[in-house]
């Protein structure tokens, strides 16, 4: 599991362009999953475009501290067999 945001932030810079699934709290017990590619980072926050065909949403914006604090998790989608989660490396 990543420790820090700046470790968090280096891991989804080597990501950008990959397709990868995104779990996010929703609030009130409900948790939303989306699909998409992380398309930029920035210092504070990373941007996610969504798949049109099953989202409202063009784009997304997450901020690490989300994923540090497990309110997002992303899974990246780059082998057949399984899929790497930023969380465990």
């Amino acid at each position: 599991m990543a420790k820090t945001l700046t470790e968090i932030k280096q891991g989804l810079e080597g990501q950008i362009g990959k397709r990868l699934t995104l779990k996010a709290n929703g609030g009130r017990r409900k948790t939303i999953e989306r699909t998409g590619v992380l398309a930029e980072t920035y210092p504070s926050v990373f941007i996610v475009e969504l798949d049109q065909d099953e989202n409202a949403f063009e784009r997304v914006s997450y901020s690490y501290a989300d994923v540090l604090t497990e309110t997002v998790e992303l899974n990246f989608n780059e082998t057949l067999h399984a899929s790497a989660s930023l969380m465990d490396q």
